[in-house]
C-alpha cells in the first residue's frame, strides 16, 4: 500500500479492479484507494498474473502492507502474506488464507495455514475471515492493538469512543482525537481515566490547567438510540469522511475559545482590479483567471505579515508562530469539506497565488489533493469565501490548532459618507474573523480585521 503523505498512516480499499487468476501489464489499474479526503489508483509496475490477493473491497491497509502478489502461475507467493498485529485490520495469522475460497482461486486463499491446529471454528465477523478477541467499543466495533497501546499510554477509555475505521473499528486516530479532547492529564487522571467509568472535563485544577483525579466525573450516558426505519425517516450511517469532518468541528468548539468579529470593506477597488485582470487574460497580458477571492487572499496574507499573531498555532501553553504564511482555502467537494494549504503564500505573486489556490481547490474536487497538505497543522490561517452562495456574514469554525480563520462574504451595496454631506450607495464585502481567544485577545482580533479591510481598499498588484 502506496504511503500518500507523512501524515497518513493507512488507505481504505475503494475496489479491486482485478481478481486471483487475472493476467495482467505494467500500467493496468490493480484496485482504488482513498485516505480520509483524496481518493487514487495503483497500477501495475510488470507484466504477469495475480496470484493472490491479501484483502477486499473496504479494507483499511496499513501503509507499505503487501496488498496483492503478481508473478508467475505456479510460484510460491505465502511468504509475502501480511503479518499479523497491524492497524485497522484484522489481527490473524494469515488473513487471506482463513478466507472462503474463491471460484478459480489456490494456494494461500481458501487453504488453512500450515500449522494450524485449532480444533473449533473461531467466532466470525461477517467480513469473511475469523478474528481474534477484542476490546469492543460503545458503538460494539472492535478495537485494533495500536489504537488500545495509545488509549493504555493516554488514559482514554475506549468503550465510550465511535470508530471511523472499517465497520465503525476504534484506530489510532479516533484515540488521539478523543485524548486530546481529554486535555493534559495527570498520571493518577491518566490512570483512573483508563480504568473507565470516569470522563475527563477537558481543563482542570491543576498546573496550568491541568486535569487531576479529583476533576473527573461519573460519566452518565445520554443519548437517544434510533432503532430501524420510522414512518417518516430513515436511518442513514455518514460517511467516514463526514465522520471525521464532524469531529474535528466539534474538537475545535470543545476545545478552544472563539469568538468572531464582523466588518465591512468597501470593496469599489477590489472589483476594479478584478476588470483589470480580466482584461489583461483577454490580451494575453496574464495566464490566470485571477479572481475576486485571489485578490482578497492576497490581501489577507499582507495583513498577516504586519500580526504575526494571527498567523500562528495554538498548542494550549505554547504559541507556535510561522515565519511564512502557509494559507488554507476551504473547499467544497462532492465527498465534504477539505481546507488544502498553500505553503509559503507569502513568497507568490498575485498571478502565481492564484495558480497555485486553483490548482489545490482542483485536486481536493478530483480527490488527487496531496494528503499532508490537507492536515489542519500544514496551514498557519484559512479564508474561507461563501461570497459565491450570497452569504452576506457568518461565523467560519477554527481549523484548530490554528489560531483564527477569515470568512468572506458576499458583496452587497450599502451607504456610504463620501465626504461633504454627500451619501452613496458602494459595493461592501463582509468580513467575519474567528479567533481563539486564549491566543488573541479582542484588540488585537479586531486591528487585525480592520488591516484586511484596509489592505483589501487599497490593494495595489502588477498586472
Amino acid at each position: 500500500m502506496p504511503k500518500q503523505g507523512q501524515s497518513v498512516e493507512s488507505c481504505i480499499v475503494s475496489e479491486f479492479k482485478v481478481k486471483v487468476g487475472d493476467a495482467v501489464k505494467a500500467g493496468d489499474v490493480l484496485f482504488g484507494y482513498e485516505t480520509d479526503k483524496a481518493t487514487f489508483e495503483e497500477e501495475a509496475k510488470v507484466d504477469g498474473t495475480v496470484l493472490a490477493i491479501f484483502w477486499k473491497d473496504g479494507d483499511e491497509i496499513p501503509c507499505l502492507e503487501n496488498v496483492l502478489v503478481i508473478g508467475t502461475p505456479g510460484e510460491s507467493f505465502e511468504e509475502f502474506a501480511p503479518k499479523s498485529g497491524t492497524d485497522g485490520v484484522s489481527e490473524v495469522s494469515s488473513r487471506s488464507s482463513e478466507r472462503p475460497a474463491e471460484a478459480g482461486s489456490e494456494g494461500l486463499i481458501g487453504r488453512e495455514p500450515q500449522g494450524d491446529s485449532r480444533g473449533a471454528e473461531p467466532p466470525s465477523t461477517g467480513r469473511g475471515w475469523p478474528e481474534v478477541s477484542e476490546a469492543i467499543s460503545s458503538s460494539g466495533s472492535a478495537v485494533s492493538p495500536r489504537a488500545r497501546k495509545i488509549a493504555a499510554e493516554k488514559g482514554v477509555d475506549v468503550t465510550r469512543i465511535a470508530g471511523s475505521g472499517p465497520y465503525g473499528r476504534v484506530i489510532a486516530r479516533d484515540v488521539e482525537a478523543a485524548a486530546q479532547a481529554q486535555g493534559r492529564l495527570t498520571g493518577l487522571a491518566k490512570a483512573r481515566l483508563a480504568e473507565g467509568g470516569l470522563v475527563s472535563p477537558g481543563a482542570g485544577t491543576g498546573l496550568a490547567g491541568a486535569v487531576k483525579g479529583a476533576d473527573l466525573k461519573v460519566w452518565k450516558p445520554s443519548h437517544t438510540d434510533i432503532v430501524g426505519e420510522g414512518a417518516g425517516f430513515e436511518v442513514v450511517k455518514m460517511s467516514n469522511m463526514r465522520k471525521l469532518i464532524a469531529k474535528s468541528m466539534y474538537n475545535s468548539l470543545q476545545n478552544s475559545a472563539q469568538l468572531t468579529h464582523m466588518l465591512g470593506a468597501d470593496a469599489r477597488r477590489i472589483q476594479a482590479l478584478r476588470k483589470k485582470a480580466k482584461k489583461a487574460l483577454e490580451e494575453g497580458k496574464v495566464d490566470a483567471n485571477i479572481t475576486i477571492n485571489d485578490f482578497v487572499c492576497y490581501a489577507v496574507i499582507k495583513a498577516l505579515q504586519k500580526f504575526p499573531n494571527l498567523n500562528s498555532h495554538c498548542l494550549g501553553d505554547a504559541m507556535r508562530l510561522f515565519r511564512n504564511v502557509n494559507l488554507g482555502v476551504a473547499v467544497d467537494t462532492e465527498r465534504g469539506l477539505m481546507v488544502p494549504a498553500v505553503p509559503h503564500a507569502d513568497g507568490l505573486s498575485i498571478v502565481e497565488l492564484s495558480k497555485r489556490l486553483k490548482k489545490v481547490a482542483d485536486d481536493s474536487k478530483k480527490g488527487s489533493i496531496n494528503p499532508d497538505l490537507l492536515s489542519p497543522e500544514a496551514a498557519s490561517f484559512t479564508v474561507s469565501n461563501l461570497g459565491g452562495f450570497g452569504v452576506e456574514w457568518f461565523t467560519p469554525i477554527i481549523n484548530v490548532p490554528q489560531s483564527a480563520i477569515l470568512g468572506v462574504g458576499t458583496i452587497v451595496p450599502r451607504p456610504k459618507d463620501l465626504g461633504g454631506g454627500v451619501y452613496a450607495f458602494v459595493p461592501y464585502m463582509g468580513l467575519s474573523l474567528t479567533y481563539d481567544h486564549r491566543a488573541v485577545d479582542g484588540g488585537e482580533a479586531t486591528r487585525f480585521l480592520k488591516q484586511v479591510a484596509t489592505e483589501i481598499e487599497n490593494l495595489d498588484v502588477e498586472l
